[in-house]
This record gives structure tokens, C-alpha cells and sequence, in this order.
């Protein structure tokens, strides 16, 4: 017991120093003013950026549902194949991640901007140009390029514990695609589903470097605001902080409705 106490310690420490203390820090600037007086007018403050809010849980959820309509049959297929075509596939799904994520941003406003390659492309056939860049499809579809492989993984690997036999008992039994998919997968991936859901919407919600190079001024997230007010012109800690402490709170809430979700759904499995 000694020894196993004395193996987390470094952990314990870790986390104390980078985790809980940031935290308290975070709680006790969100509450107090610049004399140090407990007051609540920060979380108060934070009514005035209400659709900030909205905007950024609305994105979130949209590039969310993208993903998982996108990488559910995606994971699928990948589960299915053979060993080696399996490693290479997984290689070229992670290729990109290996870029810095500004550079992989960057390429996306080239693509988008209005003389940028995909307005001159369609310029050949006489369509366009359209205004794509600055926008909030934009910002929707930088965070589905830059989060999609998080919801794939999850679910390549809860697929890959579906035996392919249950599917065949099921196409014996007469099920079509839509029942299979329904009936069978859905139900035996949701712990995939729920834990890719978690990683694509805690950050899609959170970022701020996406909303600023493809969504421009017109589209602030709360990782936009809270960015301002600790390096901004308003220099407003307190109120970052509030900000802050209000967005975990509702990183806290979808995790746990993630968690209880899937809890859910695997007893009713089982």
C-alpha cells in the first residue's frame, strides 16, 4: 500500500499544481472584484454576451452532429477491413493531425477566400464566386476538418468489438440496412458515440482560433470573448474568469449527459 501511495504521488502533485490550484484561481477571480470583495456582479456581467453563448453551443452542436453522421460509416468501414489495410487507413486519418493545427486553418482560408481556389475552380465553369469565407459555415466546417478524426477513433474502436456475426444473424433474420444500423450498431457503439461526442463539442465550443481565421469579427465564440478579456484592449481578468468558470460548467453538464446517456443505452443492451 506504501509503495502504491508513493507511485501516485507525482500525479497528486501534478495535478495540484496544474489542475486544482488553476482552477481555485479561476473560481476566486470570477467571484471577487479588484478590491478582493466576493460579489456576483461578474457572473451577472455575462448576460450581456448571451448570444455569443448561444452562437457558440448552436456551432458546436452542428459541427457535433456533422461529425458523427460523417464518422459513423466511416468507423465502420474502417473496423471491417484487414489488418494491414486497417493500420493504413488509420495512418491517412491521422496524416493531417500531424500538421500544426494554424497551418491546417491557414489552407482552409486559401480554399475559401473569394479569389481562393475553390471560387477559382468553379470560375472555370462560370459559376460563383461566392462568399464563403467570414462566415459561420465556415467556422462550422473548420471545426468538423480539425475534430473529425476525434469522433472517428471512438468509434472505429467500439466497432471493432461488434462481432461481424450479430450483423449476419441480422441480415438472416431480415433486417435491412436501415434496421441493422438502427438496431444493432447504433446500441453496441454508443460508448464510442457518447465519448466522440464529448471530444468533438468540448473543444468545438471552446475554440477560438477557428471563429477568428474563418469567421472574422462577425462571428465571436466564448473562447473569442474569453481570449479579450485577458489579452484584449478591456484587460478584465474578472470577468474572463466568470466566463471561464460558466463555460466549464457547461462542459461539466454535456459530459455527464454524454455519461448518463450511455450508462443508459448499454443496460438497455445488456
Amino acid at each position: 500500500m506504501i509503495k502504491n501511495k508513493w507511485t501516485a504521488a507525482p500525479y497528486l502533485v501534478w495535478m495540484a499544481i496544474f489542475v486544482i490550484v488553476p482552477l481555485l484561481m479561476v473560481i476566486y477571480y470570477a467571484l471577487t472584484n479588484d478590491a478582493g470583495q466576493f460579489t456576483l456582479e461578474n457572473i451577472f456581467m455575462i448576460g450581456r454576451y448571451s448570444s455569443v453563448y448561444g452562437r457558440s453551443l448552436l456551432l458546436a452542436a452542428e459541427a457535433t452532429i456533422i461529425c458523427l453522421i460523417v464518422a459513423f460509416p466511416v468507423g465502420y468501414f474502417l473496423s471491417r477491413l484487414d489488418g494491414n489495410k486497417q493500420h493504413i487507413m488509420l495512418m491517412l486519418l491521422m496524416l493531417p493531425m500531424w500538421m500544426n493545427f494554424l497551418l491546417r486553418t491557414y489552407a482552409w482560408m486559401t480554399l475559401l477566400e473569394n479569389n481562393g481556389l475553390i471560387n477559382r475552380l468553379l470560375g472555370v465553369f462560370g459559376i460563383g464566386p461566392f462568399h464563403m469565407i467570414n462566415t459561420s459555415g465556415a467556422v462550422v466546417l473548420g471545426m468538423v476538418y480539425n475534430y473529425l478524426p476525434y469522433m472517428i477513433l471512438p468509434l472505429y474502436t467500439a466497432m471493432t468489438k461488434i462481432d461481424h456475426s450479430i450483423v449476419e444473424a441480422a441480415q438472416d433474420l431480415g433486417a435491412n440496412t436501415r434496421r441493422i444500423v438502427t438496431r444493432v450498431l447504433i446500441p453496441m457503439s454508443t460508448p464510442g458515440i457518447a465519448t466522440g461526442i464529448t471530444m468533438v463539442f468540448v473543444p468545438s465550443v471552446s475554440t477560438f482560433v477557428i471563429s477568428r481565421m474563418l469567421g472574422g469579427g462577425s462571428n465571436l465564440l466564448i473562447g473569442d470573448l474569453i481570449e479579450l478579456q485577458f489579452l484584449g484592449n478591456s484587460y478584465n481578468f474578472h470577468v474572463g474568469s466568470a466566463m471561464s468558470l460558466v463555460l466549464m460548467v457547461i462542459v461539466l453538464l454535456c459530459m455527464s449527459f454524454t455519461s448518463s446517456f450511455d450508462e443508459s443505452e448499454m443496460e438497455g443492451v445488456i
